[in-house]
């Protein structure tokens, strides 16, 4: 029976921007409401803008991420036409290279020239991607999914404070979605840090820093803007 092992590197593609997603749809969002409540804004001016800011964020982080992750899939793509010219042209000389970097890897000379030569004849574009220049099928650029998982995660990571806005009375806007956002991002860093192996209170803190700072000057722009047109 064939044992798959599950690393958490399988989850690199769409955990990044399913995170990056989230957390800007909260911190974003969030920001604009407590901005807009701060400057004495009624519930329709918080609304507004706080589905603007949820439309607008969610096809900005899709196209971004689109456009970011294609350019690494081109770069991959012609890294992996260069290197199939170059085993056309000089198949000996990618057989060395390749014994080489098995070489550096910590096997003997004659071991690796053995390991490059069964690995030529099984797959000699395959060994060169994945050994010389890094690409494999995990790590590879997947921009479909990447602006699909980001949009998807702004969206309802911003339904999160916008629904916050809407339930409470006016006047408590401004501390429940301020203090809401800064729940929900801690139990987001925590998730995501679960999910990538890393340590739950620090990813926590993380995105509470951060979140706290961009909600804090949001807040500040705000009672200044409502204080000088008032």
């Amino acid at each position: 029976m064939r044992h798959r092992e599950h690393h958490n590197t399988e989850r690199v593609g769409w955990l990044r921007a399913a995170v990056l997603g989230a957390n800007d749809g909260i911190v974003s969002t969030a920001s604009l409401i407590i901005g807009i409540a701060a400057a004495q804004g009624d519930r329709q001016a918080v609304w507004l803008a706080g589905l603007a800011g949820l439309v607008a964020g969610a096809m900005s982080m899709a196209a971004g991420e689109y456009v970011s992750v294609y350019s690494q899939a081109d770069v991959e793509s012609a890294d992996i036409e260069k290197e199939k010219r170059e085993l056309a042209a000089d198949p000996q000389g990618e057989l060395m290279e390749l014994a080489g970097i098995y070489v550096k890897r910590g096997l003997e000379p004659k071991l690796a020239r053995e390991v490059a030569v069964r690995m030529t004849e099984h797959d000699a574009l395959g060994a060169h991607v994945r050994d010389e220049l890094g690409i494999n099928e995990v790590l590879a650029a997947r921009p479909v999914q990447a602006a699909v998982s980001s949009a998807l995660s702004f969206a309802v990571g911003a339904v999160l404070p916008l629904l916050l806005a809407m339930l409470v009375p006016v006047g408590w806007i401004l501390p429940v979605v301020g203090a809401g956002s800064l729940i929900f991002l801690a139990v987001l860093g925590a998730v995501a840090a679960r999910a990538g192996g890393a340590h739950v209170g620090s990813g926590a803190l993380r995105v509470l820093f951060w979140g706290a700072m961009a909600m804090a000057a949001t807040a500040l722009v705000g009672a200044l803007f409502g204080t000088t047109t008032s």
